[in-house]
């Protein structure tokens, strides 16, 4: 689609230079020249894996990228929930790996419950208490895979939680995120929001999720079906307990104050208020890490999303009522059935030696 159709709705205010994404404005004009440098610089490198000077590795194991062209969040993370969630449905052992945005440390990290957000990242750790599989976090994507199947050799599948553009991976498969961005202006960082060109048709092994109303670029795809799944107060979070619709219609009528240390915190707010619910906005900076908890003392309920649950302590929360508002996103059957036509079939275990999904510890 037209960079012209990238249409934001009003509670998803974005920042001065995401804006000029949308639009080939001045300032994008502006940066036209590094946008150059940039698409110069990337297509040298693909360059160089395809003649053969790079090479991309080989595993033991398929591997499911899922990430998005575009920079800032356009609904990776929960994408990664639903592929982890139809592979195991269909028998799968599957495993994550992650680059883990914003942590301290360099060193590959296989991630615990008990494993600090600011070691893991905050999405890493959230995908690992949320779905209960091992995640290895680690810059060389590669170098996360092999140290994943050493520690956790019943994974027979990996889904690598970004990674598009890391070429020593190997895929079996990957699935490009959109929200209702599209392309934007269909220009480069930092002229636009694309880390690579916009293919103009298909790319090879690849799925297309939309996590918007509708389609916003050319390329054909699913559409993302994604509703809250209720409220839980935060300490039953941190033991397992799933959400409920129920606690979610007990909150209606009380004042509320809603916070998100996400890229689109307005899409939040926007289900919430969906649901019944009157809240006041709390947007905070993507991957805010709550050193202090940003909400007035004494405030009695706050709404929370769970990329920022797993950074708050329960015994934190004061007299506060912190409630955990999870996602629920699925692709559809047709996409998830086109996802698995793109992998080989899963082996049959030998016999006496199936194994139990992975637990979280």
């Amino acid at each position: 689609m037209a960079h012209a159709d990238a249409v934001i709705p009003p509670a998803q205010r974005l920042p001065a230079l995401e804006r000029a994404w949308l639009s080939r404005g001045p300032l994008a004009i502006a940066l036209l020249p590094l946008a150059a440098l940039f698409g110069a610089l990337g297509g040298l490198r693909r360059a160089l894996y395809r003649l053969g000077w790079l090479r991309t590795q080989a595993l033991p194991v398929p591997v499911v990228v899922v990430g998005n062209l575009i920079a800032g969040g356009a609904g990776k993370t929960p994408a990664v929930m639903a592929v982890v969630a139809a592979l195991r449905a269909r028998g799968f052992r599957p495993g994550v790996v992650s680059r883990g945005y914003g942590r301290r440390e360099s060193r590959l990290v296989d991630v615990t419950a008990d494993t600090p957000a600011a070691h893991s990242g905050d999405e890493p750790l959230l995908l690992h208490i949320r779905l209960r599989v091992p995640v290895v976090v680690g810059s060389d994507r590669v170098a996360a895979v092999r140290e994943l199947l050493r520690l956790h050799p019943a994974v027979d599948v990996v889904v690598s939680d970004d990674g598009l553009q890391h070429l020593r991976l190997p895929r079996a498969a990957q699935v490009l995120v959109f929200d209702e961005r599209g392309a934007g202006n269909g220009w480069l960082l930092p002229a636009g929001p694309l880390r690579e060109p916009m293919p103009s048709r298909m790319p090879p092994r690849t799925v297309v999720l939309y996590n918007a109303g509708r389609p916003s670029t050319a390329l054909p795809g699913g559409i993302a079906q994604r509703e809250l799944a209720g409220v839980v107060e935060l300490h039953d979070w941190w033991s397992g307990r799933p959400a409920s619709r129920e606690a979610l219609q007990n909150l209606v009528g009380r004042p509320l104050v809603a916070a998100a240390g996400t890229a689109r915190p307005g899409r939040f707010f926007e289900m919430l208020e969906s649901a019944g619910l009157t809240v006041q906005p709390l947007p905070l900076p993507d991957h805010h890490g709550y050193a202090t908890l940003p909400w007035p003392p004494g405030t009695p309920d706050v709404v929370v999303t769970e990329k920022d649950a797993v950074k708050l302590a329960p015994d934190r929360a004061g007299s506060t009522r912190v409630w955990v508002a999870p996602l629920d996103f699925r692709m559809d059957a047709a996409l998830e059935q086109a996802l698995f036509d793109l992998l080989p079939p899963r082996p049959a275990p030998a016999a006496g030696t199936a194994h139990p999904p992975p637990q979280a510890t």
